[in-house]
Order: structure tokens, then C-alpha cells, then sequence
């Protein structure tokens, strides 16, 4: 099959209209050639099929956005950019599910590859719709529990939306809103936002979600775990009946499928992968030491890997704010983060750490969801999780796109109930060091 390259920038030049994805593979068969059609800007039809629609051999459309959907050249030029080559596994279900109006529930945590599951295809569809005179109204609606997250979310939209007319804003506590009220005035197509801060510019009528035709709810677990379903359902009243809803949940309790019942209309149910599962890249130690000598023992292991980045889980507000306090005066670069901190401050500690500037950041679990570092090359549970599943999480930091992880757990007497819930969920034995 011959393959002819074609630059991004001919794509991308491209009218923001549909280019039909069905997929056959890249093996597909020279008398079964699927193909993308789209009027030209002189109005003649223009078709590529998929053994010619190549970009430096790569099958566009297959690596991309998976094996059936839509895929606007906008959207193709974006993923290209970023250097996106084939979609995560929540990508290739929940993408062409999204595309054809369903309704999704995801258990999918975070490093998955959720935010573009999600994303991407409601950017395509926005793209799609004539632009309307006037203001823009918000079209879209992406909630999420922590500040972190949202910034997160909102700069992947940013992103992805690059070579589109969509515009995206971000609201959430902590901050002056003027600056966001300014954003909200110039016209928005998709809104990321906490609870408390879009609730408190609803009732100073900033924003209004009448127009609201998709409706995603990220992190459904940690909004729940932080006291935001009641915001939740002050909200449902204010969107239409008429919506798309996606929920995307690192775990599935009973709350979160009551919750899902209210929110989502004949749902698909998407499971990347089993939440025990724990991949074969991280290097899984324990490490048997008793609460007053674990402060020596953190010390010592950060010596031991010097260099690597490393991200040290506490239980506590207060505890984070401690270990961060005793790794610094070891004359170790380390800031810590939890909900109690400034926004400002959370997002220099951020900032430095994905620098370089300091190798060690101490968080508490819904701190650490607005981390996203694909090379993050240590994690140490300072303190165990109450709650198996979160340890998942917690490891699942790092190890990932291929990259080699290791996690070293930190367990006092007190604390082993709790290793052997772990070691029943994950079904694997952690390999014991010395302390």
C-alpha cells in the first residue's frame, strides 16, 4: 500500500466541517478503502482514502483518534502538535461513544488519557455547529473537585482547541475573580470549573447554563470524598434536560452510581482497566519501619535516589506540611501541597517541581490529582491510604507512557491491616527491604 504524506498545514487550512473517520486499520484491503470526505472552499468535494491520508507513515485517523469516529482537520492538527501518535485505551472506547451522543460513565483515573477522552470529541462536535451572532453562550461544561485539575483540564483545552475558534475559560476559588469574570464577558464556549466558585458567579449572574449541551463530571469519587454533592445537585436544576452527561470516576462506590442514576440518560458504561491493576513498570518495595523513625528513613531513602523526581504521600494536611519541613532541613529541594495552601502557593510549588527546581513535593491524595507528570520517577507512601484502592493511585503516578516507576511504602505495626487490604486487592506481595 503506498503511502503519500500530507503536510498538517494543507489539513488544518481545511473548513472546520466533519471529516468521516471508518476505519479499517492499516492493513486494509485495496478494494475496501474506507474514506474522508469534505467540501473544499470553492465547494468541490475533495476525498482521501485511507491508504493515501499518511503523515510521515503514520495513519492519521487510526493512531489518533481510534478505529470509528469523526476527526476534524482542526483536531488532527492539534494532536499532531502535541505529538499524540495512537489513543489510550478510555480514548478508543469513550471517544466514538461521545461523538454519537451517548451518554458515558468512565472508571478511568488519572495518567489514562481521560481529559482528551472527553475533550477532543466535544471540541469536534462544538466545532461543527454554526458559530451564533451575539455573545457566545457556554456550550459546554467540564466540573471538576480541585483548582489543580481544573487549570489542568482547562490547559489541554487550550491545546486541543489551538487551531479552532472555541474558547475555553477557567473558574475556581481561591483567586480574584475578576480576571475570570473578564474571561466569561469576551464569550466562552467550554467552562472548566469547581463547585463553590461557579455556584457563587451563577448567583452573581456571570453565568448562566441554560445552553449547556454537554455536562462532564470529572473525578466523580474525590467530589464526593470532598463534600461537593450537595453543590452537584444545586446544579442539576440550572442545565437543561436536554444534555449530553459524561462521568469519569477513578473508583465506582455505591454513591457514585446512585449519583450517576440522577445525572445520565441510558448510560454506557466504559472500563479501562480493573481498579487492582497495577502496571508491570513499577518496581513495588515495603519497608517495615515504626512511626518515629520514619522521618530517618524518608531522609535516607531520598539519598539513596538521589536525582529522581520524587512525589511523597502523607495522609494529613498537617503531616505534609511536617515532611516537607524535615526533607528541607536535610538540604533537599521540597515543597508540599494540600487543600489549606494558597492557590499561589500550590501552583509555584507545582511550577518548581515540574522544573526541577525542587525533586521532592509532599501531597495528600486530593492535593496530588492536580499532578500530572508522565515522567514522575518515584512515589513514597509516607503514611498508608485508609482505603486500598487509593494506593492504586497513588503508584499509578508513576511508571507511566512506558516509563519505568518505583514506589516504596512506608509501614508502621499500627498500619498493617491496612497493607494486607493492598496486598488482597492488588494480589501481589511487596518485596521487603531493610529499614
Amino acid at each position: 500500500m503506498r503511502k503519500r504524506s500530507i503536510p498538517w498545514t494543507r489539513l488544518a487550512a481545511l473548513p472546520l466541517t466533519l471529516l468521516l473517520v471508518v476505519c479499517g486499520g492499516a492493513s486494509a484491503k485495496a478494494n475496501d478503502k474506507p474514506a474522508f470526505s469534505q467540501s473544499g472552499t470553492q465547494g468541490v468535494s475533495m476525498t482521501w482514502t485511507i491508504e493515501n491520508l499518511y503523515f510521515d507513515g503514520r495513519l492519521l485517523a487510526l493512531d489518533v483518534l481510534g478505529k470509528a469516529g469523526f476527526a476534524s482537520a482542526a483536531a488532527l492538527a492539534a494532536v499532531d502538535h502535541l505529538g499524540y501518535t495512537e489513543p489510550t485505551p478510555v480514548q478508543a472506547q469513550a471517544i466514538p461513544l461521545v461523538l454519537q451522543g451517548r451518554d458515558i460513565i468512565a472508571a478511568a483515573k488519572t495518567g489514562t488519557g481521560k481529559t482528551a477522552a472527553f475533550t477532543l470529541p466535544i471540541l469536534q462536535l462544538l466545532s461543527a455547529r454554526p458559530r451564533t451572532k451575539g455573545r457566545r453562550p457556554i456550550k459546554a461544561l467540564v466540573l471538576t473537585p480541585t483548582r489543580e485539575l481544573a487549570l489542568q483540564i482547562d490547559e489541554s483545552l487550550g491545546d486541543y482547541a489551538k487551531y479552532t475558534p472555541l474558547r475555553t475559560c477557567v473558574v475556581f476559588g481561591g483567586v480574584n475573580q475578576r480576571p475570570q469574570i473578564d474571561c466569561l464577558k469576551r464569550g466562552v464556549d467550554v467552562l472548566t470549573a469547581t463547585p463553590g466558585r461557579l455556584l457563587d458567579l451563577i448567583g452573581q449572574g456571570h453565568i448562566s447554563l441554560k445552553q449547556i449541551e454537554f455536562f462532564v463530571l470529572d473525578e466523580a469519587d474525590r467530589m464526593l470524598d470532598m463534600g461537593f454533592i450537595h453543590d452537584i445537585r444545586r446544579l442539576l436544576p440550572l442545565l437543561p434536560g436536554q444534555r449530553q452527561t459524561l462521568l469519569f470516576s477513578a473508583t465506582m462506590p455505591k454513591t457514585i452510581e446512585r449519583l450517576a442514576a440522577d445525572l445520565l440518560n441510558d448510560p454506557v458504561r466504559v472500563a479501562v482497566e480493573p481498579v487492582a491493576s497495577v502496571v508491570d513498570t513499577i518496581e513495588q518495595r515495603l519497608c517495615y519501619v515504626e512511626k518515629p523513625e520514619k522521618k530517618q528513613a524518608l531522609i535516607s531513602a531520598l539519598k539513596e535516589n538521589d536525582g529522581r523526581s520524587v512525589l511523597v504521600f502523607s495522609r494529613t494536611k498537617h503531616g505534609a506540611d511536617r515532611i516537607a519541613r524535615i526533607v528541607s532541613k536535610a538540604g533537599i529541594g521540597c515543597d508540599a501541597i494540600h487543600g489549606d495552601k494558597s492557590q499561589t502557593a500550590r501552583q509555584r510549588a507545582l511550577s518548581n517541581f515540574k522544573a526541577g527546581k525542587t525533586r521532592v513535593i509532599v501531597a495528600t491524595d486530593i492535593a496530588a490529582r492536580g499532578i500530572d507528570i508522565d515522567q514522575l520517577e518515584m512515589v513514597i507512601n509516607y503514611d498508608l491510604p485508609d482505603v486500598a484502592e487509593t494506593y492504586v493511585h497513588r503508584i499509578g503516578r508513576t511508571g507511566r507512557a512506558g516509563h519505568s516507576g518505583m514506589a516504596l511504602t512506608f509501614c508502621a505495626s499500627d498500619e498493617r491491616p491496612m497493607l494486607a487490604d493492598i496486598q488482597k486487592l492488588t494480589g501481589k506481595k511487596l518485596r521487603v527491604i531493610a529499614g
